[in-house]
């Protein structure tokens, strides 16, 4: 039913800087989370960032706090991450997912997934 197109991901040199968003379709829901996870060829998929549409909570994984910033923007149900001083280390897939409420369906996490944007790094 939801549907989350990712984009803006690409190749920087580290040190770099690239916004990453990721626009919601198929529904909105005004008490959901959107976050961000990251993942690498062998290794499992990562927190990064979320953010809370009831309060505009954030949240950050720790190798990237002080370097990176979710926002959202109600409007266009989009979620972004702005990424500075990026690492070869942040190199990976990123992929946007959203959770509902559990009164309307949802598991308790994330619900929904978008297919990915790469971004490389490199040093």
């Amino acid at each position: 039913q939801v549907q989350l197109v990712e984009s803006g991901g690409g190749l920087v040199q580290a040190g770099g800087s690239l916004r990453l968003s990721c626009e919601a379709s198929g529904g909105t829901f005004s008490r959901k989370t959107m976050g961000w996870f990251r993942q690498v060829v062998g290794k499992e998929r990562k927190f990064v960032a979320s953010i809370q549409w009831t309060d505009g909570t954030t949240f950050y994984g720790d190798s990237v706090k002080g370097r990176f910033t979710i926002s959202g923007d109600n409007a266009k149900s989009t979620v972004y991450l702005q990424m500075n001083a990026l690492k070869p280390e942040d190199t990976a897939l990123y992929y946007c997912a959203v959770a509902i409420p559990m009164d309307l369906g949802g598991s308790g996490g994330f619900d929904f997934w978008g297919q990915g944007t790469r971004v490389i790094v490199s040093s």
